[in-house]
């Protein structure tokens, strides 16, 4: 195995591509009980449309696909549902299915190995019939309604929407009450066939493991199958221009939500660019920043901004989210603080405290073998060693963090979402 270390954490990452393309991640922790295990494929909600190996015809499959078939993965042959069967070991164990990858996790104290029988069984011999697939449309339908009423997913994706016109991180994860319809199992087998396979796959294992020892017990669970490439994937072209400035919808809230969102592009040395718009973002918006402070003493907001900044290799973005009673004043302040912040420059003093803040999360994260493994899979899927945004750290300058503010945080890319 590839071992990689990062002495600043005292954590050391074994790596090894097995025979069949899939990756292992392994990332042990000396005397903690919990045990955390989590397998995923690159295939979330945004791959729709591919072309298969050998074949020139684009196929395209309904939106939300990658969402059904993870609920489909625990119903097996035998008729025991595998969700059922780990939680009566004691484990508790989920899925879940985002933009871009999908997966399958474990967390255990005990019958940890007992639970990977299961674990591994199930993610690799799905099971669709024709009556199974049906079911499962009115319950997933139930879930998609459910979220139209939630004001915090709905601020959020008009907030995508508007930055985005053709790209399919616009479309909900789940997909629509119509699009699932069309679902059939012959779909489900052909996306499971063709990115459920092991070169498109990776594990993330962190606990009291010896790396040698969890890897062989890997490989002796792993089911022998026919290699396959991946498939192409077919993106619209996005344009660089947002979609709409803006989109306000009414629901029943005793206060409004608001979203500000400024729209990017994926491009070289991301970490270093993601590093320094978080940094940027809690420096002028952040629980500790003046702004907060004026607009809470002002009854502006309730609460504090919420800040992040997502990416992958197809998109980024920035985000800021609150509640206010006057949502408008709210954003036209947070424009004036960016504004000003371009004209003057960050300061030195809050900008270096921040960076340390978020130098001490970015530590704080390695104490839970959840967070850990989550990350590192997350991070694989997106070309990156989770170690790099240590390593990057001390690259992001005042001067740097100058520069991407005013290439990000600029009236054109400028996007709100409102829910009163």
């Amino acid at each position: 195995m590839e071992v990689i270390e990062n002495k600043n954490v005292k954590e050391k990452l074994y790596i090894e591509k097995l025979e069949n393309g899939l990756t292992v991640m392994i990332i042990p922790r000396k005397n903690v009980r919990k045990k955390y295990i989590i397998f995923g494929t690159n295939f979330g909600s945004i791959d729709n449309k591919f072309v298969l190996n050998g074949e020139e015809e684009v196929k395209t499959v309904p939106d939300g696909i990658a969402h059904f078939l993870e609920h489909k993965m625990f119903e097996q042959k035998s008729g025991v549902n595998s969700l059922d069967a780990l939680t009566a070991l004691g484990v508790n164990a989920n899925a879940y299915t985002t933009n871009d990858h999908t997966a399958y996790l474990y967390e255990a104290t005990d019958n940890f190995y007992d639970a990977l029988d299961e674990f591994m069984d199930y993610v690799q011999n799905p099971y669709y019939t024709d009556e199974n697939v049906e079911k499962e449309k009115g319950i997933i339908a139930q879930e998609i309604n459910m979220y139209e009423d939630y004001p915090e997913w709905q601020v959020y994706l008009n907030a995508i929407k508007c930055m985005y016109k053709e790209f399919p991180i616009r479309l909900d994860i789940a997909g629509t009450v119509d699009s699932i319809t069309d679902i059939t199992k012959e779909m489900l087998y052909l996306c499971y066939d063709n990115f459920y396979t092991p070169s498109n796959m990776a594990i993330a294992i962190c606990g009291d493991f010896e790396p040698e020892q969890i890897l062989e017990e890997i490989k002796k669970r792993i089911v022998n199958k026919e290699k396959k490439n991946v498939p192409k994937r077919i993106y619209p072209n996005e344009p660089e221009k947002i979609n709409e400035k803006e989109k306000i919808v009414d629901m029943n809230l005793s206060n409004p939500m608001f979203a500000i969102g400024f729209k990017d592009k994926p491009g070289e040395d991301m970490v270093k660019r993601h590093i320094a718009v978080q940094v940027i973002l809690n420096t002028l918006l952040g629980k500790s920043s003046k702004l907060n402070k004026k607009l809470i003493d002002s009854n502006l907001l309730l609460g504090t901004l919420d800040v992040e900044y997502e990416y992958t290799n197809y998109y980024a973005f920035a985000l800021i989210t609150g509640l206010s009673r006057k949502p408008e004043e709210v954003i036209k302040e947070v424009n004036n603080e960016i504004k000003n912040a371009k004209k003057t420059g960050l300061s030195k003093e809050d900008f270096e405290r921040n960076k340390k803040k978020l130098y001490g999360d970015y530590i704080t994260e390695y104490n839970s073998v959840e967070e850990t493994a989550r990350m590192f899979l997350s991070d694989f899927f997106k070309g990156i060693n989770s170690f790099e945004y240590l390593e990057k750290y001390e690259e992001v300058t005042k001067e740097y963090a100058e520069k991407i503010l005013k290439e990000i945080f600029v009236e054109e890319r400028e996007v709100t979402s409102i829910v009163k």
